[in-house]
């Protein structure tokens, strides 16, 4: 059963946010842009109670007979696409790309029995239930873009212009941002996972990469005059706030590429950037085995492998971390049985 609890709040003309009320895994922000005559959501939260959730509540900020007829997905990430499927009757936007990404993941159903019948006793087996096991996805169905584009689209809703564009591969393969200028907004998807003092987040996880695309792909969220910032995940942030992010990713792409220079396995290099503790106040830091594993590949040129492959080592190095901060004891976080040796 689900049981985060999402605010939500307007943040410019016509235009509202859902926002998780933590961070971690699967949590992410989402939209309602609304007018007399249509709306639409950009993004969706993960699961189909969670989408209920954010349907309710965005019901209520409609007009009387107004019904989100669209939904613009920013990446096809499953904690951004498969809540559209209480929407059944509703345009799905996503970038030709995206499909890419969509036959990588699991579909939903398939990731609900990943969840629950993977071997708790294994370092795997524990991560999907600790940070999966509040989902559920029992009843989704996949989630297919109705209509997907190349390179920029321009909508309106009502009479606000919505910019949405395109992306070179970053976060995943198919990214896209949406400009709302009449706002002065943009919602970035996953190229930015914010994180501010007063709200500290998680650090950055990206699939696909280089992370010069996601560096750039930040400052192309600058070029658009936005001043206020939806990121995929975390805290709302001004302009910045942007500039600290992209700051970050800069950090973990000269250490990757130092560490490939020295010789050092992706997986150890993450090891070692993790034990640096450039930014202890960011959550899931072993999401860096990604991250520098994507961009390990750019500089080795080699393929992509499993998501599964990649999730166990990110349970392993996770499980080193449980194992380091509490000597002498194995309990993952959030209690439990203790994990195995």
């Amino acid at each position: 059963m689900t049981t985060a609890r999402a605010n939500m709040s307007t943040i410019a003309e016509d235009l509202y946010v859902w926002l998780p009320p933590k961070r971690g895994w699967g949590l992410a922000n989402c939209g309602l842009l609304a007018s007399a005559r249509t709306a639409a959501w950009i993004d969706t939260p993960y699961d189909p109670s969670l989408a209920g959730e954010f349907l309710t509540e965005s019901r209520k900020r409609l007009a009387d007979g107004v019904s989100v007829d669209r939904v613009i997905v920013t990446h096809a990430n499953g904690d951004h696409l498969w809540g559209a499927g209480v929407l059944p009757d509703a345009e799905v936007i996503s970038t030709r790309e995206a499909l890419e990404h969509i036959h990588y993941e699991p579909t939903p159903q398939q990731q609900q029995a990943l969840v629950d019948g993977a071997d708790p006793h294994s370092p795997l087996g524990w991560y999907l239930a600790e940070h999966f096991g509040q989902f559920d996805w029992s009843s989704a169905e996949p989630v297919h873009p109705t209509l997907m584009f190349q390179g920029e689209l321009e909508l309106r809703v009502g009479d606000h212009p919505v910019h949405v564009i395109g992306l070179p591969p970053a976060h995943t393969e198919g990214d896209l941002i949406v400009h709302l200028p009449r706002q002065r907004a943009v919602f970035s998807g996953d190229v930015i996972f914010a994180s501010t003092p007063e709200f500290p987040g998680d650090h950055p996880v990206h699939w696909a990469g280089p992370l010069q695309n996601v560096i750039d792909a930040c400052a192309r969220v600058l070029d658009t005059g936005a001043e206020i910032v939806v990121p995929g995940h975390g805290p709302l942030l001004d302009r910045a706030g942007v500039q600290r992010h992209i700051d970050l990713l800069a950090y973990v792409q000269e250490r990757a590429h130092a560490l490939h220079s020295a010789g050092i396995p992706a997986l150890d290099a993450a090891r070692r950037v993790i034990a640096e503790q450039r930014h202890p106040e960011l959550g899931l830091p072993e999401r860096l085995v990604v991250t520098i594993g994507s961009e390990y590949r750019h500089l080795d040129g080699s393929e992509q492998p499993a998501i599964l492959d990649v999730m166990s080592q990110v349970a392993t190095v996770a499980k080193e971390l449980r194992s380091a901060a509490i000597p002498g004891r194995r309990t993952p976080a959030g209690g439990g049985q203790p994990l195995p040796a």
